[in-house]
């Protein structure tokens, strides 16, 4: 790209055009820039200001009626004008005008069929490091031919003075006008609004071409046996995903076409807060030179204090997949044998794992619960419960129902098995109980992949309904069975039954739509 071009979009007086540098030389900028700071392990380490987390109540699609009909218009998805954006993207346009400016081009999506082209600009290096690693990389021959699909301008110095004027919600703006092709992001610095806005983009594009779009890691054994892991921030796709003896596909976003799975991104985006070398040695040995942390403690040696919160319990690394020894490198596998939905259960109701039936696999995935763990997003310090449709309903664009029709499509052709795993805490809520052990969780993870779990007598759990094994490997069988792990039988019943009138207050939204999505007799039920 160069300076015409650039002017072509509105950004006038260039400087410098620092189109798609190496890794050495955005590095070598990053240094020279004074944005970052060099770790002992090469790694380049950024902060990003008051913004450790998205801004979800920034982010806005422009509204045009009737061409984006297919826009859930709401909370998640927020209207504004289109005299509103255009007036923002000319202040983003002269918050770029004048500037040494950084341009990236990449592309999203694996799959030849599917993939999208994108184009970041920014003022900062580190932005542009940022996304050469999430992204998929293009070959300098694709470079040499890359036309852009859709452009991102990331103005995030400048901020939006008339907000109350504009009816926002503050001077931030994250804001996507999908019929030019465009978003303008400005007031936040942090890196993960443009991974997630383009992630918001293909959940908007791929649906009406008839693909799944998902919030999902994946895997895949030496038997072609792919495993999908969904689930939102912190609840440990990344961490379950990455297995010494399973090759990864992807750590956070994924389509599902008639070929199979495939990555959207060419990256990893992993929270780092109490990183131990021995429980996540792939991870702890990707954070080297390509790496970006975000928001980590360090002395003057360079040296990460992985287990320091103090700037924000949303530690990251971003770098790129190849720093995962065993990957599949086409990112691409074959349809999937095991779908797990990740929860971080915060009552500490949930079990370890669970079966699900089909129809509780669509319940439990449009109802997505989890908790949010702190850091995540702005103002959230500790976790509190939620529910988040298709474990990513801040990044659907399209109906939550479109999504979940699409899966259970899919999971009846392929004859697909469905697991719920709570990562979350046992033998009592969050702040009485203790958070579930990775060792255990892996076993259980390990039994769904190796088909061991099938082996297992279950049983089924009061009010949830959900079917747990008696035993299972090494793992404690009080644990198995949450009831049992705690010490105050009466106080879990309690805590059971007012985590179960949330999820059914929660379902009652789809039970007002198409009858193929009422599974409300698949979730939890209540004695009268």
């Amino acid at each position: 790209m160069n300076k015409s071009e650039l002017e072509d979009i509105g950004i006038k007086n260039v400087g410098e055009v620092y189109h798609n540098l190496s890794y050495d030389e955005l590095i070598q900028h990053e240094l020279d820039n004074g944005e970052v700071k060099l770790t002992e392990s090469g790694a380049t380490a950024v902060d990003t200001g008051i913004f450790t987390g998205r801004s979800p109540k920034d982010k806005y699609f422009v509204y045009r009626d009737p061409s984006n009909k297919y826009i859930a218009w709401g909370d998640v998805n927020q209207k504004v004008d289109e005299s509103v954006f255009n007036e923002l993207l000319e202040v983003a346009r002269e918050q770029l005008s004048g500037k040494d400016l950084y341009v990236t081009d990449v592309f999203c999506g694996s799959s030849p069929a599917s993939k999208r082209s994108i184009r970041f600009v920014s003022e900062i290096a580190w932005q542009s490091h940022f996304v050469k690693n999430m992204f998929i990389r293009p070959t300098e021959e694709e470079l040499a031919n890359f036309k852009s699909d859709f452009t991102v301008l990331n103005a995030c110095k400048a901020v939006d003075e008339k907000y109350k004027e504009h009816g926002l919600n503050s001077e931030v703006f994250v804001m996507f006008d999908i019929e030019n092709n465009m978003a303008i992001i400005g007031g936040t610095w942090y890196g993960g609004e443009m991974k997630k806005g383009i992630f918001s983009m293909m959940n908007y594009w791929l649906p009406l071409e008839g693909k799944l779009s998902m919030h999902c890691s994946a895997n895949v054994g030496k038997d072609n046996d792919t495993a999908l892991f969904f689930g939102l921030s912190g609840t440990g796709k990344t961490t379950l995903s990455t297995d010494p003896n399973r090759a990864l596909i992807g750590d956070d976003e994924h389509g599902w076409d008639e070929h199979g799975v495939f990555n959207f991104e060419g990256g990893c985006y992993a929270k780092v807060i109490n990183l131990d070398e021995k429980s996540e040695p792939e991870i702890y040995g990707a954070i080297k030179k390509g790496a970006l942390l975000e928001n980590v403690v360090l002395d003057d040696d360079g040296v990460v204090d992985y287990d320091d919160g103090s700037k924000t319990e949303n530690t990251r690394v971003s770098y790129p997949i190849e720093h995962i020894e065993n990957h599949k490198e086409d990112l691409m596998a074959g349809h999937p044998k095991n779908i797990i939905f990740l929860t971080a259960d915060a009552f500490g109701v949930l079990p370890p794992v669970s079966k699900l039936t089909r129809e509780q696999a669509m319940y439990y995935f449009l109802s997505g619960y989890t908790a949010k763990v702190a850091g995540t997003e702005r103002g959230i310090t500790e976790p509190v419960a939620t529910f988040s449709a298709c474990f990513g309903e801040a990044f659907l664009p399209l109906h939550p129902t479109v999504y979940a029709k699409l899966l259970g499509e899919k999971i009846d052709e392929h004859g697909v098995d469905v697991y719920l795993v709570n990562t979350g805490w046992t033998g009592g809520r969050y702040g009485v109980g203790k958070r579930m052990s990775i060792k255990d969780t892996r076993a259980c993870i390990n039994a769904i992949l190796d088909g061991s779990i099938k082996e297992s007598e279950f049983d089924t759990t009061e009010t949830f309904r959900l079917h747990v094994p008696k035993t299972l490997g090494d793992i404690n069988p009080d644990v198995l069975n949450p009831r049992n792990a705690w010490e105050n039988k009466e106080e879990f019943d309690e805590t059971r039954d007012k985590l179960a009138a949330m999820f059914i207050e929660n379902f009652k939204k789809y039970q007002d739509a198409e009858s193929e999505f009422d599974f409300s007799a698949a979730g939890p039920k209540l004695e009268k």
